[in-house]
């Protein structure tokens, strides 16, 4: 999957200018990103700041090793299980 262009601190940074009273459509052509794309960061990030978006990310990134573990574990288990059952 391909990374953000915008650090956590620019996509913040996006949202409070939003919040002080920006409009949406002048803050998206300024910055260069869609409408869809500022309602997805308000809708992930809003309210938030920006310790609390790098921690969510390092969460998020915590959180996909764990599941690849969790598949290779899974995968050994499933062939270590068709070996016995072939074999026994």
């Amino acid at each position: 999957m391909r990374g953000s262009r915008f650090t956590d601190e620019q996509i913040i940074g996006v949202l409070k200018e939003a919040d002080a009273g920006a409009a949406t459509a002048e803050l998206c052509r300024r910055h260069g990103i869609s409408p869809a794309t500022f309602y997805n960061w308000k809708a992930r990030f809003g309210g938030m700041g920006v310790n609390e978006a790098r921690r969510l990310r390092q969460l998020e990134a915590e959180n996909g090793k764990l599941k690849q573990l969790l598949a290779e574990s899974t995968l050994d288990n499933h062939v270590l299980r068709e070996l016995l059952r072939k074999n026994g």
